[in-house]
């Protein structure tokens, strides 16, 4: 448990609202700071931190007008005290993050066709969404460092050592957003020869000192056993402070709900004489991990308009099946019947027992971040019972425990409770798309409106005409969606050339391939190939970080 003591050593229940202090999961762990959650990113108990309350974004209409930054700050301070990071220092860092981005409006809305839109989240410097959250979390963990540093010089100073197993975009982002920065080291796993060209390139032409590729002979799961092992291990952790960047990190959630308020007021804007403020709105969200789409729950927690969130996910449909059935279960598969997707678009990087698909960045068994959902929706059943918040918390941490324990030693657990299931289908509804309508959907959008869709997006979309139907179906009347684009569809070749392959004014050099793409395959780079084993990788990263610290004159 956290001292509940923050940097200037006032007690946090004086300086944090309840908003601004953070808890596990599981249950065992509170009362911890931002700066704590960011750092740690996992629980010691095992569990995810989530806030002790969700905010109420009071007066959010009067934010309608303001830009992607200012807004960003609004949002995320009412998650960090600024007894932690002044509003001065955290609007620096906000700025900073979203200056590296291509597009002005950071995360631009198009209208895609009728009343669906696409929210582009891939203008960041790696091409995919994940660039939002990791450049923003690259500057705090600067931030945070730098300050602990104050003062301290040499082998003194408090270094970070980010491990990572990436089995393409995470790497790429991660590695872009913490380039260069002053006491952080990032090491980034992958397996050997199994990434995209274009993620592996991505990766190992960033030559700054701080960065170093590993090339690991095996496939994803040995990556992310490895990471696992050295984070257990107490000889490496006597000597290095280890950081993680995945998708647990709090810190990306709280970046990527943003964009769902600034789609809101982009639609505003775009649409005047359909959509006024007040209006709810559908937001379709191509899904594997459930980050993405979790951050659109603390939106419409913190009281967004939002009508759905609807859930679009391959043929790893473990999201789906629980919406549909109640049940969460793994449901790996091997041989023949696993096979599929594009090698060149890296779907070999998967962890073992998963569907192959056209969409390898949502090829997952357990979505890593359903853990924080459940949490919500075993809170809100525990309050039913009419005990104080306390008993509330307690129960919901032990649910969550009983579930996640199941499901690593039963492989599910489930049907929850009825009140559960339909607390949980209130917010979302789910859609499960497969390969074929995949490439369909990318065909019929480039033919239809001249747009071309990456095959995760194209998931998202899928789910979201589909939704669109059902509504005028059933209601006569369809709200706007806004479908989130995850990716460029430049990273995902393969899949659209295969989509596209017959359409004659199809090019895929000139109506694709971005200019930072070019001559990508060409330039310098700087990876180590590392054997499959823990102890082998240990011992890279302690001679890497020491390299770094006799170049600096440690």
């Amino acid at each position: 448990m956290s001292n509940g003591v923050v940097a200037n050593g006032a007690s946090a229940d004086q300086t944090h609202t309840a908003s601004q202090r953070y808890l596990s999961t599981r249950g065992e762990d509170s009362g911890f700071s931002f700066e704590e959650v960011v750092l740690k990113g996992l629980a010691s108990d095992g569990g995810l931190y989530i806030p002790e309350a969700i905010p109420s974004a009071e007066n959010w209409e009067s934010w309608k007008d303001l830009s992607f930054t200012d807004l960003a700050f609004n949002i995320i301070s009412l998650f960090v005290s600024p007894s932690e990071i002044p509003s001065e220092d955290l609007k620096d860092i906000i700025n900073r993050s979203y200056a590296t981005f291509r597009a002005d409006e950071v995360t631009p809305l198009v209208n895609l066709q009728g009343d669906v839109h696409l929210l582009e989240l891939f203008h960041g410097p790696t091409f995919a969404f994940k660039d939002v959250a990791l450049q923003f979390l690259g500057n705090l963990f600067e931030y945070f460092l730098v300050r602990r540093n104050e003062g301290k010089t040499g082998r003194d100073r408090y270094h970070l050592t980010v491990v990572g197993a990436t089995s393409g975009d995470t790497g790429s982002a991660a590695i872009y957003g913490l380039r260069g920065k002053k006491d952080v080291s990032v090491f980034m796993l992958h397996p050997k020869g199994r990434v995209s060209p274009v993620q592996e390139q991505q990766m190992t032409t960033v030559l700054d000192a701080n960065v170093h590729n590993l090339a690991v002979t095996g496939n994803f799961d040995n990556c992310q056993d490895i990471v696992k092992a050295l984070f257990a291990d107490p000889e490496i952790n006597s000597t290095h402070k280890l950081g993680a960047v995945n998708s647990i990190n709090w810190a990306r959630i709280l970046a990527q709900t943003v964009y769902y308020f600034h789609a809101y007021f982009s639609l505003l804007r775009q649409q005047p004489s359909t959509f006024k403020l007040g209006d709810k709105v559908r937001f379709a969200v191509p899904s594997g991990n459930f980050g993405d789409i979790l951050a659109g729950y603390f939106a419409l927690r913190m009281g967004l308009p939002v009508d759905k969130l609807v859930i679009a996910t391959n043929e790893n449909d473990i999201l789906d099946r629980f919406f549909k059935t109640g049940r969460y279960e793994k449901k790996p598969t091997y041989g023949s019947k696993a096979e599929g997707g594009l090698e060149q678009d890296g779907v070999k990087a998967h962890e073992d027992g998963v569907k192959e698909t056209l969409s390898p960045a949502m090829d997952i068994l357990v979505s890593s971040n359903f853990e924080r959902l459940l949490w919500f929706l075993a809170y809100q059943f525990a309050s039913s019972a009419g005990m104080d918040d306390e008993w509330n918390k307690k129960q919901a941490g032990q649910e969550v425990s009983s579930w996640l324990s199941d499901l690593k030693n039963k492989g599910g657990f489930g049907p929850v409770y009825k009140d559960v299931l339909e607390a949980a289908r209130k917010n979302f509804e789910s859609e499960r798309v497969s390969d074929q309508e995949t490439l369909d959907t990318i065909k019929a959008l480039y033919k239809e409106v001249g747009y071309v869709l990456d095959p995760h997006t194209a998931v998202g979309v899928e789910a979201a005409r589909r939704t669109q139907k059902r509504a005028l179906a059933e209601e006569g009347a369809a709200k706007h969606i806004i479908s989130l684009s995850t990716a460029h569809p430049a990273k995902f070749a393969g899949a659209v050339e295969l989509a596209l392959k017959e359409e004659p004014e199809f090019n895929f050099q000139e109506n694709v391939l971005p200019p930072e793409f070019v001559g990508l395959d060409k330039r310098e780079k700087r990876v180590s190939d590392v054997a499959n084993d823990w102890k082998a990788v240990r011992d890279v990263v302690r001679q890497q970080v020491e390299e770094e610290f006799k170049a600096l004159g440690y």
